[in-house]
């Protein structure tokens, strides 16, 4: 009897009792961490959202300008007032948020809203990762259920990173962040589920036979892991800063073979839908890059006649920094602030590499307008519009590149030579901040940074005069290390003063940190800015000049390094309403200015002003 029990045990092999468990954990936990994920999307773009009606909707309400005066006449004069405590509340909010800061080393900054984000995204990662991971024979933390589980989230996590890696993100619209910010978010959890990927690969690893490793299976994913190694290597801002067309190049191989060696390796264990979403993402977002291209650039594409006079004009400003300008594309549009990416086939050492590079000028929407009376003027004679002298200014782009290595020291060598060099231009990029409802804004700038805040700048005192903006109050900050650094912005800012609207208050601050600052006064070539002058023939400039940037009574400029918490702190004290503090600058300007405006709650509780902070990122890659 025992003889003929054992051929119907071999027809019916033992069943593991654990691997339905498996692989219902693993089809689960997945989509659990993405309704998490999505949930919290959805929390940020309504808070996103709600901020932008609110903005609209207390702008048709003008605040009373006596309650202002009042408030803001010194700080014993603002009394406390329990209608104050919302903006109270969001004033500490933001400085919870937004301006207390972990300091990684001396050019790596994090908030701690970066700081949360990133703890909520690991934390949830594994909690899903080890959850539920006893077998039931009683063994904790089995590896047959955590190992697999590892693979299966990592892959679901392909098409959120490759989402936040590019650059037509519609995660950016529906959440207000632009692009550049939320490339943070797409290199953290690139990181976490490398980390998450090599938990899988590992314990596979450790229970893997010799003979296992000739499967076509198991070679696709070591492949993988192995590209994805070099690319978080190659990832790391040190070595990205450095050799950034390195990085270019091996980032876009190693991704397309992370993702199509995922996808293999995946879909053999029927979880594949998760990682070929990915190539869609990533495709539409070339596409649209590419018809941006041909769309902004056709004249070039078209071989047409006048395809030379997009060439882009070089100058060398100094051994550290070139101004590139070039006419407008036709049908560019751009808002102060936002970025372009340039591709310089001539100048570039791989085809269609493209570097972000902040616009200096602005659209000719924001043209400022008005007649200039001269007095010396013979009476009857006809003058000419500011519009008109000013024009080739707000037709074309122009861009502040600092030097480094690489690409930037080619077009640094053809800027030497006086050549020009074919530019095919993608954009624009990024999100102005909204300044619309500020009462006071202050613009703060180092360096190349003033590529920014110049044409905020130049975009508020456009909105004043329209009557689109209730700005009273535009300070203007810019540390250079050389006095003759003012000659690049000279005559842009010297055109604003003399068309800026009675009704705003405008300083400008300039503070030189070596050098000598008092020798301006006798340098008549302070003015010399060719910056609004046309790279294209036949474009007029206006033949009369504005007075020098320094024979107006706004412009100071200071000997030495600025003490930006003493001058916001000013800024807080003696006004009112709404006040925005703009930096583009260096990591430690950045930090200056966070700790500057980590006001206490009881600054608003006593009518002071509700403080908003933008930062925008400043350096080459």
């Amino acid at each position: 009897m025992n003889a003929s029990s054992t051929p119907a045990l071999d027809l019916f092999p033992v069943v593991d009792p654990n691997a339905t468990i498996r692989a219902d954990h693993n089809r689960d936990y997945p989509r659990q961490l993405w309704w998490l994920i999505a949930s919290f999307v959805g929390l940020v773009s309504l808070c996103h959202w709600l901020c932008w009606v609110i903005a609209r909707s207390s702008s048709r309400h003008e605040v009373s300008r006596k309650e202002d005066v009042e408030g803001s006449a010194s700080p014993s004069g603002r009394r406390f007032s329990l209608r104050r405590v919302p903006i109270a509340m969001v004033n500490a909010f933001r400085v919870a948020a937004f301006r207390y800061t972990l300091e990684i080393g001396e050019s790596y900054t994090l908030n701690l809203a970066e700081v949360f984000v990133t703890c909520v995204y690991i934390i949830a990662i594994f909690t899903w990762e080890f959850v539920n991971t006893t077998t039931l024979s009683g063994n904790k933390l089995d590896f047959s259920y955590w190992g697999g589980r590892a693979g299966a989230i990592g892959a679901s996590q392909f098409p959120l990173i490759t989402a936040f890696g590019t650059k037509n993100n519609i995660l950016a619209y529906i959440t207000g962040i632009s692009y550049d910010k939320l490339n943070y978010v797409h290199r953290m959890a690139a990181r976490v589920v490398f980390v998450l990927l090599w938990v899988h690969g590992g314990s596979k690893i450790a229970h893997l036979v010799p003979a296992a490793y000739d499967e076509w299976f198991i070679r696709v994913g070591l492949t993988t892991m192995t590209a994805f190694t070099i690319l978080i290597l190659v990832s790391l801002r040190p070595i990205r800063a450095r050799v950034y067309e390195i990085f270019y190049f091996v980032h876009f191989l190693t991704v397309l073979i992370v993702l199509l060696g995922a996808y293999f390796h995946t879909n053999d264990k029927h979880v594949g839908s998760y990682v070929w979403p990915s190539f869609l993402i990533w495709g539409l977002d070339r596409v649209i890059r590419v018809a941006r291209l041909v769309y902004y650039n056709h004249l070039y594409f078209g071989f047409s006649a006048d395809a030379h006079r997009l060439d882009a004009s070089v100058e060398l400003l100094s051994p550290h920094f070139v101004r590139l300008h070039m006419r407008r594309p036709p049908h560019f549009r751009w808002t102060p602030g936002q970025t372009a990416f340039l591709m310089m086939p001539t100048v570039s050492g791989i085809p269609l590499e493209a570097h972000p590079f902040t616009i200096a000028s602005v659209d000719e929407r924001y043209q400022l307008h008005g007649v200039k009376e001269s007095s010396e003027a013979k009476e009857g004679e006809k003058m000419r519009t500011d519009s008109e002298e000013t024009a080739p200014y707000w037709k074309e782009l122009v861009f502040l590149i600092n030097v480094r290595e690489g690409f930037t020291r080619r077009l640094a060598g053809i800027a030497e030579k006086g050549e020009k060099v074919k530019v095919l231009v993608d954009g624009p990029y990024g999100f102005s901040p909204d300044l619309d409802n500020d009462d006071t804004v202050v613009l703060v700038a180092g360096g190349s940074g003033v590529s920014f805040t110049i044409s905020t700048f130049l975009g508020v005192l456009s909105r004043v005069q329209d009557g689109k903006s209730k700005c009273r109050r535009l300070l203007f900050i810019w540390s250079i290390r050389d006095a003759s650094h003012i000659k690049w912005v000279s005559k842009t800012l010297s055109k604003a003063l003399e068309l800026a609207p009675s009704q705003i208050e405008i300083a400008i601050r300039i503070f030189v940190t070596s050098g000598k600052a008092e020798a301006l006064s006798q340098d008549p070539s302070c003015n010399e800015d060719d910056s609004i002058h046309s790279s294209s023939e036949g474009t007029a400039v206006g033949k009369s000049r504005p007075p020098s940037l320094l024979h107006f009574p706004a412009v100071q400029v200071t000997q030495g390094r600025p003490d930006l918490r003493a001058i916001l702190r000013e800024e807080i004290e003696t006004n009112a309403g709404r006040l925005s503090v703009t930096v583009c600058g260096p990591q430690g300007m950045a930090r200056a200015c966070r700790a500057a405006l980590r006001i206490p709650m009881r600054v608003a509780l006593k009518g002071g002003p509700s403080v908003v902070l933008h930062v925008e990122s400043f350096g080459y890659a």
